[in-house]
């Protein structure tokens, strides 16, 4: 202290502070339980489906860039026996359809079914999709086409089920023969008139320059760009345009969920996007049109959108998003991998008008107000490496959706090796005048098995991993999967479909395990072509406890899920009431539900329109005109051309913000830093609450350089607030110059302030982090903390 005493008479400490964080384990106690999922082989259910795909010259990951996708997978009670059924599709191979025999044992009934079910040669199969599309009470099946194909080949196929296990394939019959590049379908009654429509997600096959943004919008690609069908009586009919429906060729979508996530009524629908397109949601606006508000309701989102959910996870009776992306979970494979985010993509992008991506997981926390929070890093549930199907539900039957994730890439086709590796064959081989092999880079590619994730609901918005815990742990290359009771026994399954490897077919056996955790299935019944109420919503209120799920059967990434709901209800043995609300709004009330039971209900509804009370905040700030003229400037400074490594930009700090009276009237005054080479201002409030600003006088003003953090304070005992300026930036200056000086600003009345040139100490070591005044000795006067970088 006693160093500083010759500039001025009160105390300045310089620091560079790193934070470590400790962490005590308690040794955790070994118990000895059975997994929550057991692998059943397929000697024991039957189902002996691979999704085997050959890699060839003429077809590859290098020709076709969603050569690895993978195929879908849907369950649904096909014969209304009971037990839920699956089709799953192969992108190359035959698609399977198998019945549910009971007792976990399945028969591939696929050619009895249908001589066209297994799908066309030399085709390319994506998503699957189970749905009522006549209305005549038997689930029909519709398979989306893909690949660099001819129109006919690629052309979507919907079998209609006929009854006695029996399909005939009708898409053209019902205008639903689409030839675009199909990632998957959904169906659900937009209009509320009692039918199903469907939604149709697409996908552009080719290379989009980034340069050409505004180009591509204003054109139309009707291969590319989704489409939705209204249902005329039977027969579809495209209406994408009018609807609002985005119809230019930049969509590359991977995911489609429904859901009313306004709670209108209405359902709306969300769309992920690979590559640099935004995200879509499209918002029922109640007239058959569709209006896209994602940049309205979400600050940031997925870049390379994968697969997607909706399902509300915390209980509060409010729909919840996840996206899923390909972002490592382990430093290892972040560095081995080429992860195409950098700041100047990133800038790009948002100049291109291409929202704030960013490449990893997120979880959208709704706020029942039009707006949802991102949380995936705060839920610990962000990165899941190569990721594809979110799957939100209940597998432990606590009360509490769990989230359950695939992932998997048949070949690390980023891996920065591999990618050397390539640009130094090509040269080699042109050197020699040699022919370029294909295969030989595919081969080349390597290769990693990854197990899927699956998170466990902690009840307190963030989610534990229990994979190895719950026996989910199998290394694979998984593609799509779907929850499902496939023996009626209260729990759910999961079933996944893997590239060039077995399918999945995972039993849950907490209810076998622990008799105590009870359940509550709901079946509706649903009116006119409607038959099994898509679109319906189901509250379970349990003592403490509301439970929130909608009837849209389309999760996850091509997949399907049954149309019963499933609730996990913890030691309770009955539920409090359990109220529906039927796709006509109308409302139908039980109580005193028993537990450990399927509950099918029928149209029958007790309340004629029913509109759930949203629970949400009250807002405390409203807007109001601006007291300040403060506009930031654009800053061009990109700090990681230096340090790639760095977490954040040292130089970006600014604006920085001070307050005080600085001339006595009462009123609080501010001090607002500019960026690089930009002195700060002082902003002097008035009565009538608007802020005058005044340049900071007397002696030069600041040094050239960047304003880290600022603060008043009385550094001469006069009464008045003077000004400390702590300097800070990275990009372009060195330690010991002249531009990293701390100032120290004397208030000498009415807010006039002049700088003191000798009361500080050399502080021009390297960038700072924040001051703090206080009197740390107590002995009376006010010292300085200043942290630095």
């Amino acid at each position: 202290m006693q160093l500083f005493d010759r500039y001025f008479s009160h105390s300045v400490i310089y620091t560079t502070v790193i934070c470590t964080a400790v962490a005590f384990f308690a040794p955790a106690l070994s118990i000895a339980q059975q997994p929550l999922f057991k692998l059943l082989p397929a000697t024991q259910t039957g189902i002996k489906f691979s999704n085997d795909i050959v890699e060839k010259e003429s077809l590859n990951v290098l020709s076709y860039e969603y050569f690895y996708n993978g195929g879908g997978v849907a369950t649904g009670d096909i014969n209304n026996d009971g037990l839920p059924d699956l089709m799953f599709t192969a992108n190359t191979k035959p698609n399977k359809l198998y019945l549910n025999l009971g007792g976990l044992k399945f028969k591939d009934i696929t050619k009895e079914a249908s001589p066209y079910l297994e799908g066309r040669p030399n085709s390319w199969k994506t998503g699957v999709t189970m749905a009522d599309v006549n209305g005549d009470g038997l689930l029909d099946i519709y398979v989306c086409y893909s690949g660099k194909t001819d129109n006919e080949t690629r052309s979507n196929q919907l079998f209609i089920n006929k009854g006695n296990n029996k399909f005939t394939e009708e898409a053209k019959a019902y205008g639903l023969a689409d030839p675009g590049y199909s990632t998957q379908a959904a169906f659900f009654d937009y209009d509320n008139d009692g039918d199903l429509d469907m939604f149709l997600l697409n996908h552009n096959i080719k290379k989009i320059d980034n340069m050409e943004l505004a180009r591509y919008k204003s054109e139309t690609d009707q291969l590319a760009s989704n489409k939705l069908y209204r249902n005329n009586n039977g027969k579809f009919i495209e209406v994408s345009k009018e609807a609002g429906i985005i119809q230019n060729p930049l969509t590359f979508g991977l995911g489609i969920a429904i859901a009313d996530l306004n709670k209108d009524g209405w359902p709306d629908i969300y769309v992920t996007n690979d590559y640099n397109e935004p995200d879509y949601i499209y918002i029922n606006t109640q007239d058959g049109k569709f209006a896209e508000h994602s940049k309205d309701m979400l600050r940031h989102m997925s870049h390379f959108s994968m697969g997607t959910d909706i399902a509300d996870f915390n209980n509060d009776g409010l729909p919840d998003i996840i996206t899923l992306d390909m972002m490592p979970e382990d430093n290892h494979r972040q560095k081995s991998l080429q992860l195409q985010e950098n700041y100047e993509s990133f800038a790009l992008m948002q100049n291109q008008g291409l929202y704030n991506q960013y490449m990893r997981n997120m979880l959208q926390l709704n706020n029942g107000d039009g707006t949802f929070s991102e949380i995936a890093q705060l839920a610990g549930i962000s990165n899941t490496d190569w990721s594809w199907c979110p799957l939100i539900a209940d597998l432990d039957n606590d009360g509490y959706k769990d989230i359950f994730i695939t992932n998997g890439y048949l070949r690390d086709y980023t891996n920065k090796d591999f990618l050397r590796y390539w640009g130094d064959y090509k040269i080699k081989k042109a050197m020699a005048g040699e022919p370029f092999l294909l295969m030989d880079l595919i081969k080349a590619m390597p290769s990693t098995s990854l197990p899927n994730y699956v998170f466990n609901n902690n009840h307190n918005l963030t989610f534990s991993k229990k994979q190895a815990d719950w026996g989910l742990n199998d290394p694979g290359i998984s593609s799509s999967a779907v929850y499902a009771d496939l023996d009626n026994d209260g729990d759910l399954d999961l079933i996944v479909n893997n590239i060039n490897q077995p399918a999945f077919i995972y039993q849950n056996t907490g209810r076998d395990n622990n008799n105590s955790v009870s359940y509550l299935a709901v079946k509706l019944n649903g009116t006119g072509k409607n038959t099994n109420a898509i679109g319906a919503k189901v509250y379970v209120y349990t003592s403490g406890n509301t439970q929130y799920q909608e009837v849209n059967p389309n999760r996850g990434y091509l997949s399907c899920v049954s149309s019963t709901l499933n609730f996990g209800l913890g030691n309770a043995t009955e539920v409090d009431s359990v109220r529906v609300i039927w796709p006509d709004q109308s409302g139908q009330l039980l109580t005193k539900v028993k537990a450990n039971q399927l509950l099918i209900l029928k149209y029958n509804p007790t309340e004629k329109r029913y509109k759930p009370a949203i629970k949400t905040a009250s807002k405390i700030f409203k807007s109001a005109p601006a007291v300040i003229n403060f506009k930031p400037e654009e800053i061009t400074i990109n700090d990681f051309k230096r340090q790639l490594l760095m977490l954040f930009m040292y130089s970006r700090t600014a604006p920085v913000i001070t307050k005080a009276d600085v001339n006595g009237d009462g009123l609080e005054d501010l001090f607002i830093s500019g960026e690089k080479d930009s002195p700060g201002k002082i902003y002097l409030q008035q009565k009538d609450g608007v802020f005058q600003v005044m340049d900071i006088v007397g002696g030069k003003a600041e040094n050239i350089g960047s304003i880290a953090a600022s603060a008043f304070f009385d550094s001469n005992g006069d009464g008045k607030p003077d000004l400390y300026i702590a300097k800070g930036g990275y990009s372009t200056y060195e330690p010991n110059t002249a531009s990293l000086q701390d100032e120290l600003y004397i208030n000498e009345g009415n807010g006039h302030f002049v700088l003191s040139t000798a009361a500080l100490p050399v502080l021009n070591a390297n960038s700072k982090a924040c001051v703090k005044p206080c009197d740390f000795d107590g002995d009376g006067d006010i010292d300085i903390f200043v942290g630095g970088r």
